[in-house]
């Protein structure tokens, strides 16, 4: 009956949203399943055990981001384990984001892998094989009973993705083209769903510039910019001196590419130490007010990366398998 009641409530909320524009509060929580595997049991802050899912829900979160590989050794975020994650997002009234990493494992700046079903293909081959990839993914999503409302055509594209096939700095031409591979497969599924393009360094414009500029050039299609915000990893590779200096900065960065590019934008990932709950709570917090009020609308969510991950992960936001303060930025800011 809750799952029912909580569906209901915010399908009706996903209708008014076209009057009354909706600011997204999610989390990826793609390792929900591996962890259940490995008999992790998370609880809430009373100690009540809960399901990931129903927990961000309890946490006010209105969105979750789940991400896919083309064939992961242990079937943990390949296609079916994607859709039974979706289908739980459905079940507690949830919008879903799709993360297309396309490669058989993590795929960031500094590493975008060709699956090894696609190493040996030509460009006009591997354009085939993602578009097929793309389009079978979300197809079993739909027949699923499941909407998407969001689908990132590659995770991190700093550098572009498949490497070499579409290394930005020496092939823009075939990342971009690949790309529109990827935004073409999702809209003959979900012809209503945003495709995002997303690179980390959320404070740094060059890269941003580098990338869309590259895209614009070779008329790749995309709906919003995503960004990945993380003052951690901002201060350790020198981009900021500050937390501070990092939420001002990318709060820059996301007015400008609104100027530059039109295109309405959304931090997909962000996080803080979870050895410091209040402090990262207060940075999360600075995250998503800023995002929310002072970009003029054009920043539509904040997404926070993994924050049910301990111990190998710094930027989870739980202790000892329950929620820590941090994710309290969250809980407030929706309560709003």
């Amino acid at each position: 009956m809750r799952k029912r009641f909580f569906s209901f409530f915010l399908g009706a909320a996903l209708c008014l949203s076209a009057h009354a524009q909706t600011f997204w509060l999610g989390a990826d929580i793609s390792g929900t399943t591996e962890l259940e595997a490995r008999g992790v049991q998370l609880r809430n802050a009373k100690g009540e055990p809960r399901e990931n899912t129903a927990l961000m829900r309890e946490l006010g979160l209105n969105a979750v981001r789940l991400r896919v590989w083309v064939n992961p050794r242990h079937g943990f975020s390949g296609e079916d384990d994607v859709v039974r994650m979706a289908l739980r997002a459905k079940d507690w009234g949830m919008a879903v984001m799709i993360d297309f990493h396309y490669s058989d494992w993590w795929a960031d700046p500094g590493k975008q892998n060709i699956p090894a079903a696609w190493r040996d293909m030509g460009y006009e081959q591997m354009r085939q094989a993602l578009s097929d990839h793309t389009r079978e993914v979300l197809t079993a999503i739909k027949q699923a009973g499941v909407d998407v409302r969001w689908v990132q055509v590659g995770n991190e594209t700093t550098h572009g993705f498949l490497w070499p096939m579409g290394r930005a700095e020496e092939n823009m031409r075939q990342y971009a083209g690949l790309t529109d591979a990827g935004y073409a497969a999702v809209k003959q599924v979900f012809p209503r769903a945003e495709v995002i393009i997303h690179l980390d360094g959320g404070c740094d414009p060059k890269r941003y510039d580098f990338i869309f500029d590259g895209l614009a050039r070779y008329k790749a299609r995309y709906d919003m910019i995503g960004l990945s915000v993380y003052p951690y990893w901002d201060i350790d590779a020198k981009l900021t001196a500050s937390w501070q200096e990092t939420v001002e900065k990318a709060t820059a960065n996301i007015n400008r590419l609104w100027q530059k590019y039109h295109k309405p934008l959304m931090i997909v990932e962000t996080g803080a130490e979870a050895k410091k709950p209040e402090e990262g709570k207060q940075i999360m917090a600075a995250v998503i007010a800023a995002a929310r009020d002072n970009t003029g609308g054009h920043c539509q969510g904040v997404f926070y990366w993994a924050p049910e991950a301990e111990g190998h992960y710094p930027l989870g936001a739980f202790q000892q398998g329950r929620p820590t303060a941090i994710m309290e930025a969250f809980t407030e800011q929706q309560a709003r």
